[in-house]
């Protein structure tokens, strides 16, 4: 019984299915009228050279010595938005030292004061936006989740209403993954929402492009949508730019280039990656992350 479940696990592998995803997304070429194009991102106010971000990671000193420092500095060079996770105090307040814009997202703790208390310090440190990530709240077995000691809770509307409202930053929803969500994201007056599985925190998960034209149609640009799982080239990015998406975000991609060489890693995988970006939206007529035409992208 016990090698059964292992096998179906393996079979529903979420970031293995997301992969094949991805890839059986094809590309056609434009070239007639095609310019140089630009892949800079305009959000929430502020602009930055490129629409790919960190994701929200934590807990970098395990990759590199003060490993969030260093992806800050990073996406500071690159212009590039960073997300972070969770973390000490301490911790957000040297990353948002750097000068790097920084998008805070906090778990869904059981206490709702914890969350108060840490949307209060966001503020404090300046982040550019802050948000909960809604996908830890329970664990595999329908318990609530206990995230590095801490309980974690599922949130109604109301509460995340109240979150919301706590704060004059744009609020954002990581982990939407349904329509419904979607939906709920915009009752609560979400500023942005992300799309996301938690790099496979389900088995069987449907791949965040594959959903993400439907909850586009639903949220009609009038909040950023920010996509991240499994995405690792600058032709993911294009993929999910060109099917809906504002933004994407990096996360393990991007240890390997910050334990070699620390934020210098960073910036030059953030930087290469626009690149093969531009290099795509060169040759399907794509002007501007605005003005990607989703009919260029063909299900295998």
């Amino acid at each position: 019984m016990t090698q059964n479940i292992s096998q179906n696990n393996k079979a529903g592998d979420a970031n293995q299915i997301t992969r094949e995803y991805y890839d059986s997304l094809l590309i056609e070429m434009r070239h007639i009228d095609s310019v140089i194009p630009s892949p800079k991102l305009e959000l929430y106010g502020e602009i930055f050279s490129t629409p790919i971000m960190t994701a929200a990671l934590s807990h970098l000193d395990n990759c590199r010595p003060n490993g969030m420092v260093e992806m800050a500095k990073g996406a500071l060079a690159a212009n590039a938005v960073m997300w972070t996770g969770m973390g000490e105090e301490a911790e957000l307040e040297s990353a948002t030292a750097t000068g790097a814009r920084i998008i805070k997202i906090i778990k869904p703790h059981a206490n709702n004061d914890i969350i108060f208390k840490k949307i209060e310090h966001a503020e404090k440190c300046g982040v550019l936006a802050v948000g909960m990530d809604i996908d830890h709240s329970f664990n595999s077995k329908g318990e609530f989740d206990t995230v590095l000691g801490l309980p974690m809770s599922s949130k109604t509307l109301g509460e995340i209403k109240s979150f919301i409202e706590a704060t004059k930053l744009p609020f954002i929803i990581k982990g939407v993954l349904s329509e419904q969500d979607a939906y709920k994201c915009i009752e609560a007056g979400a500023k942005g929402i992300v799309i996301s599985h938690h790099h496979g925190i389900l088995n069987f998960a449907v791949p965040p492009l594959m959903i993400l034209p439907k909850i586009a149609k639903i949220v009609n640009h009038t909040i950023p949508i920010f996509v991240d799982c499994g995405i690792s080239s600058g032709i993911d990015v294009f993929k999910a730019l060109a099917l809906g998406a504002s933004a994407v975000s990096l996360g393990r991609v991007l240890m390997n280039p910050l334990a070699e060489d620390g934020a210098k890693g960073v910036q030059r995988m953030i930087e290469d990656m626009t690149k093969e970006l531009s290099g795509v939206m060169a040759r399907t007529c794509s002007r501007d992350i605005m003005h990607i035409d989703p009919s260029v992208i063909w299900k295998r």
